[in-house]
């Protein structure tokens, strides 16, 4: 029998409407009593807490929620910003007649508020005047108890990227433990995690319909807490990874238990030897839960376990990940405590029909005048950008991106892009005439996918481009290359730039879209992520080899010259990810300054909350493979000194830098590297200090170009690609690394 995603039992504009579709839009949400007063409201039905400044623009969580909500017939409220340290903000709108909705923002609120050093940023890009410190640390978890204070009796729905990633026992980066599901701590209802306008708007009419809270459990995309399994439900015990003593087999949670094939191989293997204390468990698959995989549960080391066993915890790592694909992904399930947190299978992909509604919804696209015309950072930074997609399948280890959106990629049609456009072309004060990206999580993913349904739904590979493109995947880019065509032609637009992380090995799969690309939609330098050079910490990564950079680098050169413009490539590179070395990190220096590249900006790896990379970084294991307490350990950077040493590489050109890079480089017996030679890093006087900036000066123009020097100087002003734009954790939803710039040390 064929395999397919499966299909959502309801279109999101299928559902009957809500009474109060009678008071229709709002021109914006109400965030005062006043504004629902003129709205002729006496009651919001949902109101939604949001750690971010509210913008009425489809990259701001809230502003989709909120007018996805509000298209279903429900009148929203927004709290925006609140003062946490008591709960009177939270009452300030009264009490809702449905639930809060709680998220952190666009970014995990730890993310927003520290560095990769954990140092405490200045500045927040999601807040009016980009002022810093107007959201708490764990924006969600408190939020929620305030919630909970000003309405006992409402129910708090947690939503964001805070959620999603917090969403099971996950390790935390600023305190350096494993801390609960965000659901457990908040002491919330029911939390929504991926982009949640499915589970949002059933979970919203079925409590406008009088079914309590703690009665909705089948809803694809969420998480709630149970005491034990239901009737009905064939639970796979996936808590150990050692068999301390014969026992009988039980099912490998690694193994794809729709693949026929594959299981008959786990059932052909028969008894293991007693001795194998790090195998994973296997028992024979029963034929009852290989047809109901919808009834079936994985059992997944508990909270207590994965806290103080790092090995146990990559295994749990590993595990949920290989559950993430909508079409074969089965439930998961976690004990905290004498309670478990259940989570059911990811969200089905919205359909083209779908995101055009989304996104067609009545935004306004600018702040809401309660800021008074304030600037907003990340507002800026989107405001003339359109997003044309969602997800990725690149499964990078890093990414926050799939364990948001997912690996499907979501699509608009090229009408609905269209009319955004020209939308913003019309109403957003300032408008140009150029179009800052069009893009999303991926600059070049649109309408990309498998080529068979049935693999797609049956595959578990984290990637469909690791460790090679897969055969199975369509690289056409025509209907890209078609929509930039359409966008370009538009009255009133005289540029679209693409500005979204150019997936640079899936785009030599179709010269003639390099072509269009540089021909038309570079502005001077073009942006793109090799991450490293060296196959150690790339394999890691799940990024491709440099080899796929060089010859986009040739196609990049080539096309450039034909259109007769002078265009530069800024490469981003990852300092301190794990299964780096420090020869790793000489090497990538060495390869920077052999083809002239000077890092503006640096940003060492940053562990967020589920990542697999993460788990490599507190466990030393690698979740991307079978993980067991004997199996090859990871390299970690986690003392501050080699993380140092490790940014210092990228900016060999830094004399700041050189006593750390001389000490090391003896250290590690390359001394030769040391001296003014050409093929040498670094030089082994030592600079007065006064004389620092006119040296930088001297050297900070690529050869052949000041209009290139100049332009790509201007690049360094730009925030680290972890601050983001506002499409969800960042832009591209990514742990950010720095910039590189033409021009010889």
């Amino acid at each position: 029998m064929a395999v397919s995603i499966p299909v959502a039992k309801h279109q999101l504009f299928d559902y009957p409407r809500y009474w109060a579709e009678c008071f229709g839009p709002a021109p914006f949400m109400p965030v005062s009593r006043e504004e629902m007063d003129q709205l002729g409201w006496d009651s919001c039905d949902v109101i939604i807490v949001t750690g971010d400044a509210y913008v009425d623009h489809p990259s701001f969580g809230m502003a989709v929620i909120g007018r996805l909500l509000e298209a279903q017939g429900y009148r929203v409220g927004i709290i925006s910003q609140p003062d946490w340290h008591s709960k009177q903000d939270f009452m300030k709108l009264g009490k809702p007649n449905l639930f809060f909705g709680v998220a952190a923002g666009n970014m995990d609120s730890m993310i927003n508020r520290y560095t990769a050093d954990r140092k405490v940023r200045s500045d927040d890009a999601y807040t009016a005047g980009g002022q810093g410190g107007k959201r708490p640390d764990r924006a969600s978890l408190v939020y929620s108890q305030r919630c909970r204070e000003a309405f006992k009796d409402v129910p708090i729905v947690l939503g964001g990227i805070e959620a999603s990633l917090r969403r099971i026992a996950h390790y935390d980066y600023w305190q350096d433990k494993v801390r609960h599901s965000l659901l457990v701590d908040a002491k919330a209802d029911i939390l929504l995690y991926g982009n949640a306008e499915r589970a949002v708007v059933e979970v919203a009419h079925r409590l406008s319909r009088g079914e309590p809270i703690q009665d909705i459990t089948d809803v694809r995309g969420t998480a709630f807490i149970r005491r034990d399994t239901p009737e009905g439900w064939f639970e796979l015990d996936s808590t150990r990874i050692d068999r301390p003593g014969k026992i009988d087999k039980i099912i490998n949670p690694y193994v794809n238990t729709q693949d026929t094939a594959a299981c008959a191989v786990e059932q052909a293997k028969g008894p293991e030897p007693e001795s194998a204390a790090d195998e994973a468990q296997v028992i024979e698959l029963l034929p009852h839960p290989r047809l109901e995989r919808d009834r079936t549960v994985i059992r997944l080391p508990a909270f207590e376990k994965v806290k103080g066993d790092p090995v146990l915890y990559a295994h749990a790592n590993r595990v949920l990940h290989l559950e993430t694909n909508p079409g074969n992904a089965r439930a998961l399930v976690q004990r905290h405590g004498d309670r478990d947190v259940w989570f059911n299978p990811p969200p089905i992909p919205l359909s083209t029909e779908e995101m055009d509604y989304v996104f067609g919804l009545p935004y306004a696209r600018v702040p809401h005048p309660v800021y008074g015309g304030e600037r907003i950072p990340a507002y800026e930074m989107i405001r003339f950008s359109v997003n044309i997609m969602r997800g990725c399948f690149g499964g990078c280890t890093f990414c926050s991106i799939t364990e948001h959106e997912g690996r499907i990629i979501q699509n608009r049609s090229h009408d609905s892009i269209i009319r955004e456009i020209e939308d913003m072309r019309d109403k957003v004060p300032g408008f140009t005439g150029v179009v800052s990206d069009l893009g999303g999580p991926t600059a070049n993913m649109y309408r990309i996918a498998c080529k068979s349904p049935e693999i797609e739904a049956a595959c578990r590979k984290p990637s469909c481009v690791y460790p090679g493109i897969c055969d199975n995947l369509n690289t056409d880019h025509s209907s890209l290359i078609e929509l930039y065509r359409k966008a370009r032609a538009l009255p009133g637009v005289k540029k679209i730039l693409i500005a979204s992380g150019l997936r640079y090995d899936l785009a030599v799969e179709s010269p003639e879209y390099v072509k269009e690309l540089v021909t038309h939609h570079v502005g001077g330098y073009l942006k793109i992520a090799p991450e490293h050079t060296e196959d150690g910490p790339l394999s890691k990564m799940m990024k491709p080899g440099i080899g796929s950079y060089d010859r986009f680098k040739q196609m990049f050169e080539k096309f450039s010259k034909e259109a007769g413009k002078e265009q530069y490539l800024i490469p981003y590179f990852i300092a301190a990810h794990p299964g780096t070395t420090d020869e790793d990190m000489m090497n990538l220096a060495l390869w920077l300054k052999r083809n002239g590249f000077r890092a503006d900006q640096v940003q060492a790896f940053y562990p967020s909350p589920m990542a697999t990379a993460t788990a490599m970084y507190h466990s030393g294991k690698n979740p991307l493979r079978k993980v067991t307490y004997k199996s090859d350990s990871v390299g970690t950077v986690k003392g501050e000194r080699q993380r140092r040493l490790h940014k210092a590489f990228l900016r060999y050109h830094d004399p700041n830098n050189w006593p750390l890079l001389r000490e090391a480089l003896k250290s590690m017996g390359r001394a030769d590297l040391i001296g003014n030679g050409k093929h040498q890093l670094i030089p082994s006087f030592q600079p007065a200090v006064g004389s620092y900036q006119s040296a930088r000066r001297k050297n900070s123009t690529p050869t052949g170009s000041k209009k290139a020097g100049r332009m790509l100087t201007q690049h360094t002003g730009l925030p680290p690609r972890e601050t983001g734009a506002g499409k969800g954790q960042s832009k591209r939803g990514r742990n950010g690394s720095g910039p590189a710039r033409k021009g010889g040390r």
